[in-house]
């Protein structure tokens, strides 16, 4: 039988039973017994959609108001024109066949790809290489755009594409303990009024069935939605 440790026992005595307010909810989080290094805070929604359905599906992005204390590394396929605006801008690599080439010789050292319009003729390409890795750049996640340099900048400072899972889960980093309350609680309105706004509309019944938040090595608190 697995023990239960102190940490995580007293941990759970200090867990409400029903959902409280995201201010409560992140002041619940500070009270738990945690780890001495800087813990990531998630989210995660369920909702009542069908994720078999296509037109109920949930994809696309989003900017914290108070960021989330990560840089991404993101790449930037644009004209020749923009490479080094785009690498002003924060991406670690830019640029449009040459950097096709390197990624098809196994260069994969980044998180998220951005690239315009005109460059999704050469980017598909790396369909087979991207897509199953969840890298290819996509308009529903804002990251095929015409503004390529907001887009790097956007990322590259922690925005974040979210899309629900098979179970009409959606997840979604807050931020660090080391943040404020009061940013990590803005944090977490912003991110379920992007859920709410984002309701399809042949969703039916109760939409945010349940909200968590928790920590990296805590328990998970439930949120009044």
């Amino acid at each position: 039988m697995p023990t239960i440790s102190k940490r995580r026992r007293a941990n759970s005595e200090l867990r409400p039973a029903n959902p409280v307010s995201p201010e409560e909810a992140i002041a619940v989080l500070r009270s738990f017994k945690a780890p001495k290094f800087d813990q990531t805070v998630n989210a995660v929604v369920n909702l009542g959609i069908d994720p078999k359905q296509a037109d109920q599906a949930l994809r696309g992005s989003i900017a914290m108001p108070h960021g989330i204390g990560k840089s991404v590394r993101v790449i930037c396929f644009c004209g020749s024109d923009k490479v080094e605006a785009a690498k002003s801008a924060g991406a670690i690599e830019a640029g449009s066949d040459d950097l096709v080439a390197k990624i098809e010789g196994g260069w994969m050292d980044f998180e998220v790809a951005i690239a315009s319009p005109d460059m999704m003729r050469v980017v598909s390409k790396l369909g087979k290489v991207l897509g199953p890795k969840g890298l290819m750049p996509s308009p529903k996640a804002g990251t095929v755009t015409p503004d390529v340099i907001a887009g790097v900048r956007e990322y590259s400072a922690g925005k974040q594409e979210y899309r629900n899972d098979a179970g009409g889960n959606v997840h979604c980093v807050l931020g660090k303990m080391s943040f404020p309350d009061a940013h990590l609680a803005a944090n977490l309105r912003h991110f379920l009024a992007t859920i709410e706004r984002v309701k399809p509309a042949s969703s039916k019944g109760q939409y945010i069935k349940k909200c968590a938040v928790s920590a990296a090595m805590s328990p998970s608190v439930l949120v009044s939605a």
